[in-house]
């Protein structure tokens, strides 16, 4: 029972809820984290190697990227312990099981994550009537393929180049997680005048110091082929990512692939945190030691929870990048001008912004 406590504090977890259903082979945690400001709103993931601990942090991260966004939302987090790659015949039988095991935990709205897509999200809002990052013809507005979370990327990194030595024009780019995330902050950088030096993906990476065709490159993905397969540059182990020359480093892949083992190798002056919790908090502070600005994940990449809460309150892809780029702009500026202020890390800034708009929600409910 212990280790169900052990990432409590005064914030949360509220819930923490086992699901298993043996005919399925269905096993997934639900981790509710605050609720404070209102139903918490977070992301589905499907991974085999998913753990109850990462379900917590990202939880939290996301109780601190709704509540630094301004969201009538608190956090959440479910993982279901699959194969994201499985058929779509079984994947939609595990999917509105999963939906069906959580029909009564209303305050929870699933979003979309790693190994799901619009689709899967339609296939939960068909059980329960609960989800965000829907098809269009349900009234979506689908977040990979307008890359909203990439675009917040490029918002934060247009406010983040005030306060390094880094100007995006000319900027050279190398991104880990040429997916969803990395494949749109790499497209919205690009035209922003930056250069993609490096792209990486979970079988492999490619370098070319001179750039590579974005466009291209995406156009080669969607094709079913991996980054490392491309020909417009030279391939290089997946890991090397990390130490690649560049100037602005994106990590948009998993969950801490930045630690103490291989900080340093990081050439980058400038780090913008497409994934969740990306970085471990000691290497978070190294590098803050090293002078390299790192942009914390529940500020730089909330675009795609901006995008999936203003469609789930009915509005439209016009309202939703404008909310990013205004809730982004504001909210990074705030913390690194917090940052300078205080002489504190980006990340100490950032927790201490969205911990009192937590707190302060906390103050006006009952329990």
């Amino acid at each position: 029972m212990s280790d169900l406590f052990q990432f409590a504090d005064e914030l949360g977890p509220e819930k923490v809820i086992g699901i298993h259903e043996p005919k399925l082979g269905l096993r997934a945690i639900l981790v509710i984290d605050n609720t404070a400001a209102g139903p918490a709103l977070g992301g589905c993931r499907m991974a085999q190697d998913v753990s109850l601990e990462e379900c917590a942090r990202l939880a939290r991260a996301m109780t601190l990227k709704n509540a630094a966004a301004g969201l009538p939302h608190g956090g959440a987090k479910s993982v279901i312990f699959a194969d994201p790659a499985m058929p779509a015949v079984k994947k939609e039988s595990l999917l509105r099981a999963f939906a069906h095991a959580i029909r009564d935990v209303r305050e929870y709205i699933a979003g979309p994550d790693m190994g799901l897509n619009e689709r899967c999200l339609a296939w939960i809002f068909d059980e329960i009537g609960r989800a965000a990052g829907l098809p269009v013809e349900l009234g979506g507005i689908p977040l990979d393929e307008v890359g909203a979370t990439g675009f917040g990327l490029a918002i934060a990194a247009e406010v983040a180049q005030e306060f390094c030595d880094v100007k995006i024009a000319g900027a050279r780019v190398a991104v880990q997680g040429f997916g969803a995330v990395g494949k749109h902050a790499a497209r919205f950088l690009a035209a922003r005048g930056a250069i993609l030096v490096a792209a990486a993906d979970s079988a492999g990476a490619i370098a070319n110091p001179k750039g590579l065709d974005v466009d291209a490159l995406i156009a080669f993905t969607k094709q079913g082929r991996k980054v490392g397969e491309f020909s417009g540059g030279q391939r290089i182990e997946r890991d090397a990512i990390v130490g690649v020359d560049c100037d602005i480093w994106i990590p948009a892949a998993r969950p801490d692939v930045v630690t103490m083992a291989n900080v340093d190798s990081i050439r980058a002056r400038l780090i913008l945190q497409g994934a969740n919790i990306p970085v471990t908090r000691d290497a978070e502070q190294r590098l803050h030691e090293r002078g390299v600005l790192s942009i914390p994940d529940f500020i730089a990449n909330a675009g795609g929870v901006i995008c999936a809460a203003i469609e789930y309150h009915g509005g439209n892809r016009t309202q939703a990048f404008q909310s990013i780029e205004e809730r982004i702009r504001t909210n990074t500026r705030a913390v690194l001008d917090a940052m300078r202020e205080r002489n504190d890390s980006p990340r100490q800034a950032a927790i201490d912004l969205a911990r009192e708009r937590v707190t302060r929600a906390m103050s006006y409910r009952r329990f």
